[in-house]
């Protein structure tokens, strides 16, 4: 199971999240959110990493421009696109991107099966609101492509045994504070993650 720990502000969270197991880390380039970081910074910290974590850049209702702007000028690898889009913007995008379905109901999951996909719960806000997903709107669906968000902490991930998620997406629940991450928590979700 691959993790992406998201919501890094700080060079020590990131390297904190390195040192666990995480596959991949994730920065919020959107200015509302508590754990919004500008690209400068980010670019200062990836360039700061350890070669073979990816790092992803998560985007709220901004342009195609924008979006391979902000990918070049942090250094990035991939665009998380938390707004709703289809297929043609996605084909558009001159830089690698990952689609994130809000999903309200079960029908929703289905968004770009063929693709790799996170799914999160719907909310009003974008991101890290905590919301948990219903784990029954997966049964019966190939979640081999799929990242999972939405509620989860180490106390909650045993229940996703046997989906076969290709991945989990995970940011307060590895908080002490929003934008601040638990060293315990963060050490913890990893093992659980890595150990279904």
């Amino acid at each position: 199971m691959r993790v992406k720990i998201c919501g890094i502000t700080n060079l020590a969270d990131a390297l904190l999240a390195i040192e666990h197991g995480a596959d991949a880390l994730g920065f919020v380039f959107y200015s509302p959110s508590p754990r919004s970081i500008s690209v400068e910074d980010t670019k200062a910290i990836i360039e700061q990493l350890p070669p073979f974590i990816q790092t992803v850049g998560l985007f709220v209702n901004e342009t195609k421009e924008a979006i391979e702007d902000g990918v070049r000028k942090s250094g990035v690898d991939i665009a998380q696109i938390h707004f709703d889009i289809d297929d043609e913007f996605l084909g558009a995008l001159e830089v690698r991107a990952l689609p994130v379905v809000r999903a309200a109901c079960r029908e929703d999951v289905m968004q770009f099966a063929d693709r790799y996909r996170l799914v999160d719960a719907y909310c009003e806000a974008y991101g890290g609101s905590g919301k948990r997903l219903n784990l029954e709107w997966f049964d019966g669906v190939d979640c081999s492509r799929i990242i999972l968000a939405g509620g989860l902490d180490a106390s909650n991930l045993h229940e996703l045994s046997g989906y076969g998620f290709y991945g989990v997406d995970v940011s307060s629940g590895t908080e002490a504070s929003k934008g601040r991450k638990d060293p315990a928590k963060v050490q913890k979700f990893i093992a659980n993650a890595k150990s279904l």
